[in-house]
Parts: structure tokens; sequence; C-alpha cells
């Protein structure tokens, strides 16, 4: 198999194409992209910007990748839009470029799953194995981390932060830091729980869970500040790595607090 350009596809003699891509009918590649081995553009793709496609991702139709950002401040600065490999970026996905007030670059991790209508915005940073929902938001500046789930028509603050292996259930708005392994969900997202079902889908045993269903409960509970809360599960968990994940996204402060269950604050 070689390289397949529809002829109907509009690609700038610019860019650079990987061994083995597919370009299908009517889709627009510009100067400045770059698509890796055995990408595959179906159809009726826009690809533009400074943007690199890793390997073996697949982009559907009416995708729109690597145009300007959606923010006002954003003045032609040539920022990038880095994909990772085996990414699947399903229909009308839009995906935008970093600013100059964030890092100059938007990052997708490797093997996620961007499904219908998604969005990632300007300056945000996505880990592996990402699973956005249909109508799924991110706005600008957030940070995501590996294996995380996120629901249909979830809309998510800009440069708030989720932890690895967290999930967000579909139509929250999410305005509060999410700490990894968490369960968020509502309209104005709270904490409910730990994320039970994915922990056990990717192979945590049961002590493992156990640990941090007490450190949970003991993190969100009644006594004391929260900062004395964070000290305490420290201390009584600096053995469990998972636990101790927690900790440290919660001692690196973003700009929002923690998501915490209903009526509580963090």
């Amino acid at each position: 198999m070689s390289t397949q350009i529809h002829p109907t596809a509009v690609v700038d003699p610019n860019a650079k194409l990987g061994t083995d891509v597919v370009i299908g009918p009517y889709s627009i590649v510009g100067a400045h992209v770059c698509l890796g081995d055995r990408v595959e553009l179906k159809s009726h793709v826009v690809v533009e910007g400074r943007t690199t496609v890793g390997e073996d991702s697949v982009i559907y139709p009416f995708a729109s990748i690597g145009h300007a950002p959606q923010d006002l401040k954003y003045h032609g600065e040539p920022s990038e839009l880095i994909i990772g490999h085996h990414n699947t970026i399903r229909e009308h996905c839009t995906m935008n470029p970093g600013t100059e007030t964030g890092a100059m670059k938007t990052v997708v991790g490797n093997h996620g799953l961007f499904m219908m209508s998604t969005h990632v915005a300007h300056d945000c940073v996505i880990g592996d194995h990402v699973i956005m929902a249909n109508n799924a938001t991110l706005g600008g500046h957030v940070v995501v981390g590996n294996h995380v789930l996120i629901g249909g028509l979830a809309a998510v603050h800009q440069f708030i932060r989720i932890g690895d292996f967290a999930v967000i259930g579909g139509m929250s708005g999410v305005e509060s830091d999410v700490i990894p392994y968490g369960r968020v969900k509502g309209e104005r997202a709270s904490l409910a729980g730990l994320n039970i079902v994915g922990l056990e889908r990717n192979g945590f045993d049961k002590d493992a869970i156990r640990n941090l269903q007490r450190a949970f409960n003991e993190l969100f509970g009644d006594e004391g500040t929260m900062e004395q809360r964070i000290d305490m599960v420290a201390n009584d968990f600096s053995e469990a790595g998972a636990v101790m994940q927690i900790i440290e996204f919660a001692r690196n402060k973003g700009r929002f607090p923690l998501c915490a269950p209903a009526r509580k604050s963090a």
C-alpha cells in the first residue's frame, strides 16, 4: 500500500505526509500539517495550522482540526496542535492549537477516542486512553490525565485539572478540579465517589481499591481543614501509590478548588 490522495482532496505541496497515508474525498490539508504513517482522513476533513497527527490515527468526516483558536486574545501567533498516535477523531470534532497566553501548543495523547462534535480548546493537555463522548467540551487550558472518561454533553471550565482514571458524568458542568480516580456528576458537578468500575476494568486489585476508598472517606470527612486532612491521609497511606497520587494532585493546587461531595467545600 502507498499513500492515496483522492482527486477531489486539496493537499498543500508543503504538507508532510508519512507512508501509507489515506486522504479521502474533499479533504483539505494545509501547508504546515504533518500526518504520520497510516493516518487516514475519511472524507471532508480539514486539517490546518501547525498540526501534527500521529501514526495510525483516523479522522472522520467534517472534523475541523488545527484552525485558529476560539480566543479573542489570539493574534495569529505560530502555535501548534500536537496529536499523538492511534487516535480516533469522529465527525464534527474540533481541536484548536495553543496561544501565547498558554504554552503555545495544545497536546493530545495517544489511543484516544473523541466522539462526534467533541471540542478540545486551545492550550489543553490531554493524556493517553482518554474518551470524550458525544458533544463533550473542554475549555481552554484544561489538563486531562490518562484513562479519563468524559460523558456526553459534559462541559469542563477553562483551567480545570482532571486526574488519571477519573470519570465525568454526562451533562455535567465541571467547575472544580477532579481528583484522580474520582467520579463526578451533576449539572454543577460534585464528587460522587470513586470510579470503582474503571478501577476494576483497569486491573486495580481489591487492596488498592480498599485503600483508595478509605483515603477518600478520610480526605472528604468532617474533621479539620482540607489541608489537615491531606496531611493526615498522606501520613496514613504513605505506602499506597494510588492514594499518594491523589495527595500529590491535591497539593499541586491549580486555579480552582477540588471538586468535593455535595454540600462539602474543599
